[in-house]
Parts: C-alpha cells; sequence; structure tokens
C-alpha cells in the first residue's frame, strides 16, 4: 500500500497508526513524511512490532518512506544518490520469489513560481535517469509507488497548468514497460486521490510495476477511507502481487493492540 501522510504531527500519526495496524500489508509506502515527531513515531512504531523501515532523513524537506515485513535481500540508499532530492525516494529489494526492488517516491509539488518549476523537473528528470540506470531484470520487477504530484495527459478533466515534463514522467515510465497498476486493473475508469478545495479531483498517487510483474498484478484499488475519516488528504493505494515471502514475525497487525504499539 502507499499513503501520501501529509506531514502528520503526533496526534493524527497516532489515528494514522491504528488505521494501518487494522490492515495485513506486508509492504507500505509512505509519502510526505518529515523531520517532525508524528513521522517519527510511525517508524519507530513499527520497527518496535518487528517491521524493517528504510528512509533518508532530510531535516529541510518532505520525504519518503518504506515500512516491509518480509526481509531485505539489500537496501538501496546509493542507488538514488544521485536524485536531486534523495530523501523523496525510499528504495529496497524484498526477499520474494522472484525477487523484487521497491521504490517509494515523494515528487516535489510546485505552484507558478520559477524556482520550484526548474526543482521539480530537476527532481523528474533524475529520478527517470536512475530508474533508467538500473539493471533490466531489475527494472522489469520493480514496484514504484507513492505521490507524484502529476496527472496522465487523458486525465479527466484535463487540468490545465500541467507542463509537458509533468505528463513526461508518466509516459516515460509506461516507455520503458513500467504498467500502472490501476489502470490495468480497472481500464477506463478515472480514481482521483486528491480534492482539491474546489472540489476538482486529481489522481496523483499511483503504482507501476515492472512489465515481468505484469502476469502477477491482481488487483489495484484506490482506498478513500483515509480521506473520509480526515487521516490525510489523500486516498490510499493499495496492491496486490501474486509472489511468494516469508513473512517477519511481526506483531498483529489483527488492530493496534496486539501490534504492541499503545
Amino acid at each position: 500500500m502507499t499513503v501520501n501522510i501529509g506531514a502528520a504531527g503526533l496526534d493524527r500519526a497516532e489515528l494514522l497508526l491504528r488505521w494501518l495496524a487494522e490492515r495485513d500489508d506486508d509492504v507500505i509506502l509512505l509519502t510526505e513524511t518529515s523531520a517532525g515527531p508524528g513521522t517519527a513515531y510511525l517508524l519507530e512504531q513499527f520497527r518496535r512490532a518487528g517491521y524493517i523501515t528504510v528512509n533518508t532523513p532530510d531535516d529541510g524537506d518532505r520525504g519518503a518512506a518504506l515500512v516491509s515485513r518480509v526481509s531485505l535481500t539489500a537496501h538501496e540508499p546509493d542507488a538514488f544518490e544521485q536524485v536531486s532530492i534523495p530523501a523523496r525516494v525510499a528504495a529496497a529489494a524484498l526477499d520474494t520469489s522472484p525477487r523484487t526492488w521497491w521504490v517509494s517516491v515523494y515528487v516535489p509539488s510546485r505552484d507558478r513560481s520559477a524556482d520550484k518549476t526548474a526543482r521539480k523537473e530537476e527532481f523528474i528528470t533524475s529520478l527517470l535517469k536512475t530508474i533508467e540506470q538500473f539493471q533490466p531484470e531489475e527494472r522489469d520487477r520493480m514496484v514504484i509507488g507513492g505521490d507524484y504530484n502529476v496527472i496522465t495527459s487523458d486525465h479527466r478533466p484535463l487540468h490545465p497548468g500541467f507542463l509537458p515534463f509533468e505528463f513526461a514522467l508518466l509516459d516515460t515510465l509506461s516507455a520503458e514497460g513500467f504498467i500502472d497498476a490501476h489502470a490495468r486493473c480497472a481500464p477506463g475508469s478515472q480514481p482521483y486521490s486528491w480534492i482539491g478545495r474546489t472540489g476538482d479531483g486529481y489522481r496523483y498517487d499511483y503504482f507501476h510495476v515492472g512489465p515481468e510483474l505484469g502476469e502477477r498484478l491482481r488487483d489495484c484499488a484506490y482506498l478513500h477511507e483515509t480521506r473520509e475519516q480526515r487521516l490525510t488528504d489523500h486516498a490510499a493505494v493499495e496492491l496486490y502481487l501474486n509472489v511468494e515471502a516469508e513473512r517477519l514475525e511481526c506483531s498483529g497487525p489483527a488492530g493496534p493492540e496486539a501490534l504492541g504499539l499503545f
């Protein structure tokens, strides 16, 4: 699953953790993490429960994290060190059969200013370049998920203001053989994962899987209870893949008490 936690403070992080603990996810990709107490609390409680956590702290920016109850064959911090903002990517190779590579991504948002536009374009360009440099067998079994802060070129409605480099993120992933998991599972549908103040919907949060995982893709869905319960302003996205893995001996997660988190 992936969910943007909106730099949650401690109170909201506790509510998020209760919701996450009631689920049964093997891998959780968190985006818009922060250096504040909310993110620290979430990651520490998962570590105490026996999960593995991966993130690159950066006091000056928002970031991404990966939480796994599957063993890692490798933590991939150096693989994305050339990305313009490394803290916005958390990656690891998981001990699954077949082996899979997981990448949690939080693309910067922007306004109309030249500085923030250039910052976002540089991040997207460097991210795509880094993914391209992985070995073919790694890309073929890679799972990329998170808040991309872009929409597709056939988004309904096609909101004005998005620039060619933003559409290029999804177009390039497609050209490299990555499969938009929800588009494959529910062709023709138009989900929204974030609703603006004007009520307009945007699909910002995604899962993409490498071509070798296409036949292992079972389902992908948007979970709106995270917005409806005001845990965050984004819908979560869940992904089901048919791969084998030995789960770690983690507490729960039948509920917060079973996890021993509270």
